[in-house]
């Protein structure tokens, strides 16, 4: 019996090893993307590539428009406000009244962790490389902070993955599953292609958003999951 138990953990201990190393290899490489965009902005290489895609979304003959009727704009500024400190919060905030409603204070505490801390990592990374924001288009939104990295596309992944990977968990139907990551992903693409849409960030800045905000989301779901299995996280959430 104990021979044939331990034959029938072995591939269920391969298989969380094999998660964690493609995890990690998906952390590291997050960041290494990330440092390479941070090397190009630095050396000026990148503003070909920003200012061209910039302009592609604007009216050629009036850059202060961009393209599309005035409904589309209506519905990225609509979009945008769900990477905002503000949108972000109440979410963060409701989850983690309902975990804590629900008897899960490990787990309520683990999601304040995740999107609080990379709502400080975006920052303190504003904070240290302060590029201005765009000035070849007219902004169609008011903003106030530097660009890099871009705050609501690193919010966005770090919010709507983490909450996606929770939902995905209490989940028995693949198939919900699938629909939970992918609406997580739409909303985190969604959000930052609003902000280039909007003329507020350069799309490097954006894809630099989206690269740390994934790689945090990732380290810190991986975290979870290994407090689960120690049991000092809810292992139903």
């Amino acid at each position: 019996m104990n021979l044939r138990w331990t034959l029938f953990r072995i591939p269920i201990r391969s298989m969380l090893e094999a998660r964690t190393l493609l995890a990690l290899f998906g952390i590291v490489g997050a960041m290494l993307v990330f440092a390479e965009f941070v090397d190009r902005i630095v050396k000026g290489e990148t503003r070909a590539f920003d200012e061209r895609l910039l302009l592609a979304l604007r009216d050629p003959n009036s850059p202060s428009h961009p393209i599309g009727p005035a409904w589309l704009q209506i519905l990225f500024r609509d979009i945008t406000a769900l990477g905002g400190y503000t949108v972000v919060a109440l979410i963060t905030l409701a989850v983690i009244g309902y975990l804590l409603i629900d008897d899960k204070a490990a787990a309520a505490l683990w999601v304040l962790v995740s999107v609080g801390g990379g709502a400080v990592i975006s920052n303190l990374l504003k904070f240290a490389i302060e590029r201005p924001r765009p000035d070849l288009v007219a902004r169609l939104v008011e903003v106030n902070t530097t660009s890099f990295p871009s705050g609501h596309a690193t919010l966005a992944a770090v919010t709507y993955l983490t909450l996606g990977a929770l939902l995905s968990r209490v989940e028995a139907r693949r198939r919900a599953k699938i629909y939970v990551l992918t609406l997580a992903v739409a909303l985190t693409l969604l959000i930052g292609v609003s902000r280039i849409y909007l003329g507020v960030h350069w799309p490097t800045d954006v894809l630099a958003g989206w690269c740390v905000g994934a790689a945090w989301a990732m380290l810190c779901w991986r975290i979870a999951l290994a407090l689960q299995r120690s049991g000092k996280i809810e292992s139903d959430v």
